[in-house]
């Protein structure tokens, strides 16, 4: 058993690779296009009305992200076929079971994404200074777009192991696409609050329109320092 455990925690503490097929590499291309671009589209609505606008991104958002994780990903469920014995033919992998271990974690990646990091997200956001006793659609679908943008890529990818999600925590984990992604949403959402107390007096500075357009702007430029400058890097905390 323990030879067989062993390259899994090796690649846990390696970065993420992209699955090396043509229609991975055009998706993880084609993402960042699509996440901006729907926000750019649905800038003049978000403004005009925060909470409508964020219900109807989610589903787009989602499933533009599940494609990224089936596509694009290696899921906690892909395991190297064992090597056959001499003289052993090696078993075929079938199709059906190749689509099912891409789906099954992928569905199980965002009902936690849902059910577990949103309400946790939720009551960070709140604790870092959100309103606390108004706005609360607001604030919930605003951690929903974070939860999906942060977190079901890191399910898929690096399932529940403990200690993999203790150093995504402590920020000691290799930078690669997928977690660049997720630190880069949080840097961008924290950097997005800035322009809500200044004295402006403009209707996209309220909450939180800007915190939302800093959390997706963040998301795309860390998933590509993540992927081409910073790659395979550890963050040095001081």
């Amino acid at each position: 058993m323990a030879p067989d455990a062993e390259p899994k925690v090796l690649q846990s503490a390696k970065p993420v690779e992209l699955l090396q097929s043509q229609p991975s590499f055009f998706f993880a291309n084609l993402q960042p296009i699509l996440l901006l671009g729907t926000l750019l589209f649905s800038f003049k609505s978000l403004v005009a009305d925060p909470v409508h606008t964020l219900l109807g991104l989610a589903p787009t958002v989602a499933i533009v992200q599940a494609i990224y994780c089936v596509v694009c990903l290696p899921s906690t469920g892909d395991v190297a076929a064992p090597t056959p014995k001499p003289g052993q033919k090696k078993k075929a992998v079938k199709p059906g079971q190749d689509i099912w271990a891409k789906v099954i974690p992928a569905f199980l990646s965002f009902t936690l994404t849902i059910v577990l990091s949103a309400p946790l997200l939720y009551i960070i956001v709140i604790l870092f200074g959100a309103p606390l006793t108004t706005h609360h659609p607001h604030t919930l679908l605003f951690a929903l777009h974070l939860a999906l943008l942060t977190t079901p890529h890191l399910y898929y990818v690096h399932g529940l192991d403990a200690s993999t999600w203790l150093r995504l925590a402590s920020l000691q984990q290799p930078i690669d696409e997928s977690y660049g992604m997720s630190l880069g949403a949080c840097v961008g959402a924290w950097v997005g609050a800035i322009p809500i107390p200044l004295d402006w007096d403009r209707e996209w500075q309220k909450w939180p329109v800007t915190v939302v357009v800093g959390m997706y702007v963040g998301a795309v430029v860390g998933k590509l320092a993540g992927g081409y400058l910073f790659k395979g890097w550890k963050i040095k905390l001081a």
